[in-house]
């Protein structure tokens, strides 16, 4: 027992270690629970009693020596690699590299500012495909067969199938939900659809749109034109006045066109309301019965109101932009100068 503790003790001081993974195999092999120094404490149980003293002594001291041995060459290795670490840490208090930051787009600002203005009135959000069939798109809307928005000029079907095409706008959204839920329902419709028009200044194939749709027992006209007031005021300011002017939609009868006061000259008139003082930004009116009875809604029992608008049409006013098209043009120059918009 002697000789091997002295053994142990004459590798423990020539030792040496270059890395923390030569000295962890070192310890394991030393004061692991398998290792050799507490295999002799194992072997100590059948040492003579008259030895044990001695023996005792010898076995802890090179137990002590062993720690104190490795937490030597440890602390060595930690100062060795922690000043080398040291060199490669860059100068914290110099200013960072400027990463230019990007911008939304103002298409994305304008319905995020739709959407909060009805949630915080109780709408909620909807959404649904953008490829419709012609039940949720057209019929269901009380579209006659002979209406123009069926025509190939108004509309894109896909491949040879009359009844599957890109939707026309986000009401076949409002369809999906009549269809589903049970009133009341509030709820606005944002998305992006499609028209077969001629690319101009005004007008684009690809439009967004955010639709809102309220049924409920006793809704009447005028709580739709208190809740478009209230939009209009929010999106526009608190001077801003709104007027109908009655128009004409298949799925809603009494229909009506939405104008809201110019916020650019005040009403005297300018070259962006074409001198009229007022600005067309929606169309709205009551569902019709035939919409609410075609999605299994009791037209006796429940009313309600709709709404539309176009998004773009929406960001030309806020930003004073006199071109469609730059929404869809990627251009920086243009998309840059939305950075503060929220």
């Amino acid at each position: 027992m002697t000789e091997k503790i002295k053994a142990l003790l004459q590798e423990v001081e020539a030792f040496k270690a270059e890395t923390h993974e030569q000295l962890e195999a070192f310890r394991v092999k030393m004061l692991s629970k398998k290792g050799l120094i507490p295999a002799l404490f194992q072997d100590f149980k059948s040492v003579e009693p008259a030895m044990r003293k001695e023996i005792g002594q010898q076995l802890n001291e090179l137990k002590n020596f062993a720690t104190d041995k490795l937490n030597q060459i440890r602390e060595q290795l930690e100062h060795t690699t922690g000043s080398i670490q040291n060199q490669d840490i860059p100068d914290l208090s110099m200013p960072a590299d400027q990463y230019p930051l990007g911008a939304r787009h103002p298409l994305s600002v304008t319905r995020n500012r739709i959407n909060g203005i009805f949630e915080k009135i109780g709408f909620v959000i909807s959404e649904g495909p953008e490829m419709e069939d012609d039940w949720h798109n057209f019929s269901a809307l009380n579209f006659p067969e002979e209406h123009p928005a069926r025509d190939m000029q108004d509309t894109f079907f896909i491949g040879k199938n009359p009844d599957l095409a890109l939707r026309t706008h986000t009401s076949s959204v409002q369809v999906r939900v009549m269809e589903s839920q049970k009133p009341p329902i509030r709820t606005i419709s944002p998305g992006r659809v499609f028209r077969n028009e001629a690319i101009s200044a005004r007008a684009h194939c690809i439009f967004h749109q955010v639709e809102g749709l309220y049924i409920d027992k006793g809704v009447s006209f005028a709580d739709m034109r208190q809740t478009l007031l209230y939009f209009a005021r929010e999106m526009f300011g608190e001077k801003t006045q709104i007027r109908l002017r009655p128009s004409f939609f298949p799925f809603t009868e009494p229909s009506a066109e939405m104008d809201v006061s110019c916020s650019i000259c005040g009403g005297p008139g300018c070259p962006v309301c074409k001198y009229t003082g007022w600005l067309e930004i929606m169309g709205c009116g009551m569902v019709d019965p035939n919409v609410l009875e075609n999605c299994g809604i009791d037209s006796k029992t429940y009313s309600g109101y709709a709404f539309g608008m176009g998004i773009e049409r929406i960001a030309m006013l806020l930003f004073q932009v006199k071109d469609l098209r730059m929404f869809f043009e990627n251009d920086l120059r243009f998309l840059r100068q939305f950075k503060a918009a929220l």
